[in-house]
């Protein structure tokens, strides 16, 4: 992974099934509103999140794996698809796919993401991930973040 003054300050994870929005249609799309989230404890997540983080596309249900990286391009606004409360969503765009997927079975079996919010907190879909957490998942990806003009 490459480091520098460019790179997101926090990281996250988002999960979604990916019979629903899979990470190709991110891919193909460029960019989405991330909606639907209602939860509290995921909606403050969306709204703590700020543009350029880093974000790991988990596949939930069928896959069970970590299979790209997004990122933040717009931070937290009023999820237009909520019809009552006060719901947040955040814009993402696809940055990079991982060289290879983690699974969750990989996550779970090593000492250093055993303790992740994804596997302690199963049903929540978006969690912070520290930093190191992150570094993690990208070399059990074996993925080197690229970096260049049009990434941060």
């Amino acid at each position: 992974m490459i480091l520098g003054p460019e790179m997101a300050k926090n990281y996250w994870l988002v999960k979604q099934e990916p019979e629903a929005y899979p990470w190709s249609q991110l891919v193909a799309d460029g960019r989405t509103a991330w909606v639907g989230v209602r939860n509290f404890q995921a909606r403050n997540h969306l709204r703590a999140m700020q543009t350029g983080d880093l974000v790991a596309y988990y596949h939930s249900v069928s896959d069970k794996q970590i299979v790209g990286i997004a990122r933040v391009a717009r931070t937290a606004y009023a999820d237009p698809t909520a019809t009552d409360g006060d719901w947040s969503c955040v814009d993402m765009e696809p940055f990079q796919a991982l060289e290879s997927p983690v699974s969750l079975a990989t996550l779970k079996a090593d000492p250093k993401t055993a303790d992740l919010p994804l596997i302690r907190q199963s049903r929540l879909s978006v969690m912070p991930l520290t930093s190191d957490h992150f570094a993690h998942i990208l070399s059990l990806g074996r993925t080197r973040l690229k970096v260049d003009g049009l990434r941060a």
